[in-house]
Protein backbone atom coordinates (compact mmCIF):
# COMPACT_ATOMS: atom_id res chain seq x y z
CA UNK A 1 0.00 0.00 0.00
CA UNK A 2 1.68 3.49 -1.16
CA UNK A 3 0.22 6.74 -0.59
CA UNK A 4 1.28 9.57 -2.92
CA UNK A 5 0.92 12.69 -1.55
CA UNK A 6 1.53 16.70 -3.30
CA UNK A 7 0.81 20.26 -4.25
CA UNK A 8 -1.42 20.08 -7.17
CA UNK A 9 0.13 19.55 -10.38
CA UNK A 10 2.85 18.07 -8.60
CA UNK A 11 2.80 14.27 -10.96
CA UNK A 12 0.48 12.37 -8.34
CA UNK A 13 -1.20 10.50 -10.55
CA UNK A 14 1.87 10.61 -12.82
CA UNK A 15 3.84 8.70 -10.85
CA UNK A 16 0.92 6.50 -9.23
CA UNK A 17 0.32 5.26 -12.56
CA UNK A 18 4.08 4.17 -13.54
CA UNK A 19 4.15 2.68 -9.96
CA UNK A 20 1.55 0.73 -9.98
CA UNK A 21 2.57 -0.43 -14.07
CA UNK A 22 5.93 -1.68 -12.68
CA UNK A 23 4.81 -3.27 -9.33
CA UNK A 24 1.29 -4.52 -10.77
CA UNK A 25 -0.17 -2.80 -8.41
CA UNK A 26 -3.84 -1.04 -8.56
CA UNK A 27 -3.49 2.73 -9.01
CA UNK A 28 -6.22 4.67 -6.80
CA UNK A 29 -6.32 7.99 -8.50
CA UNK A 30 -8.36 10.38 -6.40
CA UNK A 31 -9.23 13.12 -8.57
CA UNK A 32 -9.82 10.37 -11.39
CA UNK A 33 -12.77 9.16 -9.22
CA UNK A 34 -14.38 12.26 -8.37
CA UNK A 35 -14.07 13.52 -12.29
CA UNK A 36 -15.61 10.40 -13.09
CA UNK A 37 -18.35 10.68 -10.74
CA UNK A 38 -19.19 14.13 -11.64
CA UNK A 39 -19.14 13.37 -15.50
CA UNK A 40 -22.16 10.84 -15.34
CA UNK A 41 -24.12 12.60 -12.37
CA UNK A 42 -27.75 13.97 -13.71
CA UNK A 43 -29.35 16.82 -12.02
CA UNK A 44 -31.10 15.68 -8.63
CA UNK A 45 -28.03 12.77 -7.92
CA UNK A 46 -27.13 12.70 -4.32
CA UNK A 47 -24.71 10.85 -2.04
CA UNK A 48 -25.80 10.38 1.12
CA UNK A 49 -23.37 10.07 3.70
CA UNK A 50 -23.96 9.74 7.71
CA UNK A 51 -27.34 10.94 7.33
CA UNK A 52 -26.21 13.90 4.79
CA UNK A 53 -26.55 14.07 1.26
CA UNK A 54 -24.40 15.65 -0.90
CA UNK A 55 -25.81 17.00 -3.95
CA UNK A 56 -23.46 16.09 -7.07
CA UNK A 57 -23.96 18.93 -8.82
CA UNK A 58 -22.99 21.35 -6.15
CA UNK A 59 -19.75 19.20 -5.55
CA UNK A 60 -18.73 19.75 -9.00
CA UNK A 61 -19.26 23.43 -8.95
CA UNK A 62 -16.74 23.22 -6.09
CA UNK A 63 -14.18 21.40 -7.46
CA UNK A 64 -14.73 23.87 -11.12
CA UNK A 65 -13.97 26.62 -8.49
CA UNK A 66 -10.75 25.43 -6.52
CA UNK A 67 -12.56 23.87 -3.67
CA UNK A 68 -12.37 20.73 -2.29
CA UNK A 69 -14.69 18.51 -2.25
CA UNK A 70 -16.56 17.52 0.58
CA UNK A 71 -14.65 15.34 3.05
CA UNK A 72 -17.19 12.81 4.45
CA UNK A 73 -18.46 12.19 0.56
CA UNK A 74 -14.55 11.43 -0.79
CA UNK A 75 -13.56 9.29 1.99
CA UNK A 76 -16.76 7.46 1.26
CA UNK A 77 -16.54 6.94 -2.35
CA UNK A 78 -11.95 6.50 -1.12
CA UNK A 79 -13.02 3.88 1.45
CA UNK A 80 -15.88 2.03 -0.61
CA UNK A 81 -13.35 1.23 -3.48
CA UNK A 82 -10.67 0.16 -0.98
CA UNK A 83 -12.74 -2.70 0.82
CA UNK A 84 -13.32 -4.10 -2.59
CA UNK A 85 -9.99 -4.47 -4.00
CA UNK A 86 -8.82 -5.05 -0.38
CA UNK A 87 -11.29 -8.03 -1.14
CA UNK A 88 -9.75 -8.75 -4.25
CA UNK A 89 -6.34 -9.05 -3.41
CA UNK A 90 -5.09 -6.15 -5.10
CA UNK A 91 -2.24 -4.24 -3.81
CA UNK A 92 -2.87 0.16 -4.44
CA UNK A 93 -1.63 2.94 -5.08
CA UNK A 94 -3.37 5.77 -3.87
CA UNK A 95 -2.66 9.24 -4.99
CA UNK A 96 -4.07 12.25 -3.95
CA UNK A 97 -5.85 11.20 -0.70
CA UNK A 98 -6.26 11.95 1.87
CA UNK A 99 -6.60 15.52 1.56
CA UNK A 100 -7.74 16.57 5.06
CA UNK A 101 -7.64 15.21 8.39
CA UNK A 102 -10.78 14.34 8.61
CA UNK A 103 -10.12 12.05 5.59
CA UNK A 104 -7.22 10.28 6.98
CA UNK A 105 -9.46 9.64 10.48
CA UNK A 106 -11.65 7.74 8.28
CA UNK A 107 -9.26 6.40 5.97
CA UNK A 108 -6.03 5.07 7.52
CA UNK A 109 -7.31 2.65 10.24
CA UNK A 110 -9.58 1.37 7.27
CA UNK A 111 -6.22 1.14 5.44
CA UNK A 112 -4.28 -0.61 8.41
CA UNK A 113 -7.02 -3.36 9.02
CA UNK A 114 -6.70 -4.31 5.55
CA UNK A 115 -3.41 -3.92 4.68
CA UNK A 116 -1.02 -3.43 8.45
CA UNK A 117 0.02 -0.71 9.32
CA UNK A 118 3.90 -2.00 8.62
CA UNK A 119 3.05 -2.50 4.86
CA UNK A 120 1.63 1.47 4.34
CA UNK A 121 4.33 3.91 2.70
CA UNK A 122 4.05 7.37 2.25
CA UNK A 123 5.58 9.63 -0.27
CA UNK A 124 5.09 13.08 -0.62
CA UNK A 125 5.98 15.33 -3.37
CA UNK A 126 7.73 18.79 -3.20
CA UNK A 127 7.65 21.39 -5.41
CA UNK A 128 7.31 25.53 -4.96
CA UNK A 129 4.07 27.25 -5.53
CA UNK A 130 5.04 29.06 -9.20
CA UNK A 131 5.87 25.54 -10.21
CA UNK A 132 2.38 23.57 -9.74
CA UNK A 133 0.50 26.91 -10.93
CA UNK A 134 2.52 26.29 -14.41
CA UNK A 135 2.34 22.90 -13.68
CA UNK A 136 -1.45 23.02 -13.39
CA UNK A 137 -2.24 25.81 -16.41
CA UNK A 138 -0.37 23.19 -18.59
CA UNK A 139 -1.54 19.54 -18.02
CA UNK A 140 -3.65 17.84 -19.66
CA UNK A 141 -6.17 14.86 -19.29
CA UNK A 142 -6.98 12.39 -21.99
CA UNK A 143 -10.61 11.75 -23.36
CA UNK A 144 -11.09 7.94 -22.35
CA UNK A 145 -10.07 6.80 -19.39
CA UNK A 146 -9.02 10.60 -17.69
CA UNK A 147 -5.17 9.98 -17.57
CA UNK A 148 -3.72 12.99 -16.30
CA UNK A 149 -0.17 13.98 -18.07
CA UNK A 150 2.53 16.49 -16.11
CA UNK A 151 3.76 18.96 -18.67
CA UNK A 152 7.13 18.55 -20.36
CA UNK A 153 9.18 19.83 -22.91
CA UNK A 154 9.20 16.23 -24.11
CA UNK A 155 5.01 16.15 -24.25
CA UNK A 156 4.53 19.43 -25.27
CA UNK A 157 3.20 18.29 -28.76
CA UNK A 158 1.43 15.53 -27.85
CA UNK A 159 -2.20 15.92 -29.13
CA UNK A 160 -3.16 11.76 -28.16
CA UNK A 161 -2.74 9.93 -24.68
CA UNK A 162 0.37 7.18 -25.33
CA UNK A 163 -1.61 5.12 -22.67
CA UNK A 164 -4.98 4.82 -24.41
CA UNK A 165 -4.67 6.57 -27.45
CA UNK A 166 -7.54 9.18 -27.08
CA UNK A 167 -7.09 12.69 -27.80
CA UNK A 168 -6.20 15.18 -24.86
CA UNK A 169 -8.56 17.80 -23.40
CA UNK A 170 -7.28 20.77 -20.74
CA UNK A 171 -8.46 20.14 -17.72
CA UNK A 172 -11.31 22.28 -16.29
CA UNK A 173 -9.60 23.42 -13.39
CA UNK A 174 -6.82 24.94 -15.39
CA UNK A 175 -7.38 28.45 -13.93
CA UNK A 176 -4.32 30.34 -12.76
CA UNK A 177 -7.26 31.49 -10.01
CA UNK A 178 -8.27 28.00 -9.45
CA UNK A 179 -5.33 26.91 -9.21
CA UNK A 180 -3.92 29.20 -6.29
CA UNK A 181 -7.38 28.48 -4.27
CA UNK A 182 -6.28 24.52 -4.50
CA UNK A 183 -2.52 25.92 -3.19
CA UNK A 184 -4.28 27.71 -0.40
CA UNK A 185 -6.62 24.89 0.55
CA UNK A 186 -3.33 22.40 0.36
CA UNK A 187 -1.28 24.67 2.83
CA UNK A 188 -3.71 25.12 5.43
CA UNK A 189 -5.88 21.83 4.89
CA UNK A 190 -3.72 19.01 3.48
CA UNK A 191 0.10 19.49 5.25
CA UNK A 192 -1.88 19.61 8.86
CA UNK A 193 -2.41 15.24 7.23
CA UNK A 194 1.29 15.06 7.90
CA UNK A 195 1.43 15.10 11.33
CA UNK A 196 -1.48 12.88 11.98
CA UNK A 197 0.50 10.46 9.85
CA UNK A 198 3.36 11.04 12.14
CA UNK A 199 1.20 10.29 15.12
CA UNK A 200 -0.04 7.14 13.56
CA UNK A 201 3.90 6.06 13.43
CA UNK A 202 3.47 6.49 9.35
CA UNK A 203 6.45 6.91 8.01
CA UNK A 204 7.37 9.59 5.05
CA UNK A 205 9.66 10.07 2.56
CA UNK A 206 10.00 13.25 1.07
CA UNK A 207 10.56 13.92 -2.98
CA UNK A 208 11.75 16.63 -4.75
CA UNK A 209 9.12 16.88 -7.48
CA UNK A 210 10.85 19.57 -9.96
CA UNK A 211 12.89 17.06 -11.59
CA UNK A 212 11.89 15.04 -14.95
CA UNK A 213 9.62 12.24 -14.74
CA UNK A 214 11.79 9.97 -14.60
CA UNK A 215 14.04 11.31 -12.39
CA UNK A 216 11.52 12.02 -9.75
CA UNK A 217 9.96 7.94 -10.30
CA UNK A 218 13.61 6.85 -10.04
CA UNK A 219 13.95 8.85 -6.25
CA UNK A 220 10.62 6.85 -5.08
CA UNK A 221 11.90 3.92 -6.37
CA UNK A 222 15.23 4.40 -4.21
CA UNK A 223 12.84 5.97 -1.07
CA UNK A 224 10.72 2.89 -0.71
CA UNK A 225 13.70 0.26 -0.83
Amino acid sequence: MIIILGPPGSGKGTQGELFALKENLYHFETSQILESKFAAAKKGDFVKVGGKKYFLKDELKLRNSGKWNSPPLVSFWVNEKIKSLAKEGKGVVISGSPKTVYEAEQEIPLLKKLYGANNIKVILIKQRPEVSIFRNSKRKICELMRHSILYSKENEELTKCPLDGSNFILREDKDPKVIKSKLEQYQTRALPVLDYFKKQGLKIKEINGEKSVVEVFNDILKALK
